[in-house]
């Protein structure tokens, strides 16, 4: 089935000094679906998640070739502005990282950067997006509580509701789920099910169940090159490659 394309890979190439980590992958990634990239542990998920708002520039050594097109954009242009790249993205990591602030501040700080100091507009958009990430009931009457007093799950989803208020286009989760408990995780993959249809969302995971549960779109790497990728309910059914046909049944790992 045709998809609207939001991001697109082309003959991309990452080199860490002399590793060449992802080989010359090229993958368009679907509008408002949610895309799981696996593969086992080493095989270059994240550095192919990091590549789509330059999180591997700040590696020491990094040398990107090919293009990563963003509507339309490469991004890897040398005449491109990053932060303007960033802000169409927002970011989930394994371990949550609250900022060293309120509650109330953390979802505040993005709008706040990007000009935003009417008091009533913050409460809106702090509220907003803390029902977005379902944390709104849990945490209404302590929002100038320190971040850092919340769960781990709820830091989580904190994270998420910041990554929100700046309204980006595209959510990146790098296993975003691995540190939480068993509830925790179904909270963020019940959130995820639902911001798709205003979001595109890519994951990395290495929990196959997880995979099959949330994702639109399949993208199976292994050792930095992709071995294919195509509508979740393929690659999950009927694989192409006996590579994939063997890591879904976990014969390799």
């Amino acid at each position: 089935m045709p998809f609207s394309t939001h991001i697109s890979a082309q003959d991309l190439n990452v080199y860490y000094k002399d590793f060449h980590a992802l080989r010359n992958i090229t993958v368009d990634i679907p509008d408002k679906k949610v895309t799981a990239i696996i593969g086992p542990s080493g095989c270059g998920k994240t550095t192919l998640l990091k590549t789509f708002n330059r999180l591997v520039d700040s590696v020491e050594g990094i040398k990107v070739t090919g293009k990563v097109l963003v509507d339309g954009e490469n991004i890897y242009d040398p005449k491109i502005e990053v932060t303007h790249i960033r802000k169409k993205m927002g970011l989930l990591s394994q371990k949550p990282y609250p900022l060293p602030m309120s509650i109330y501040d953390n979802i505040a700080f993005g709008p706040r950067i990007h000009g935003i100091r009417d008091r009533k507009k913050l409460n809106m958009i702090v509220e907003e997006h803390l029902r977005m990430s379902s944390l709104w009931d849990e945490v209404k009457d302590r929002l100038n509580d320190p971040a850092s007093k919340l769960s781990i799950g709820q830091q989580q989803r904190l994270c998420l509701a910041r990554g929100l208020a700046v309204e980006p286009e595209i959510i990146l989760g790098d296993e975003p789920t691995s540190a939480l408990d068993p509830q925790s995780s179904q909270r963020i993959e019940k959130r995820f099910l639902e911001l798709k249809k205003d979001y595109t969302i890519i994951i990395v995971t290495h929990i196959l169940r997880q995979a099959k549960r949330l994702a639109d779109y399949v993208i199976f790497l292994y050792l930095g090159r992709l071995i294919e990728h195509g509508p979740a309910q393929q690659i999950f059914e009927d694989p192409q490659q006996e590579m994939t046909k063997e890591y879904i049944k976990g014969i390799i790992s």
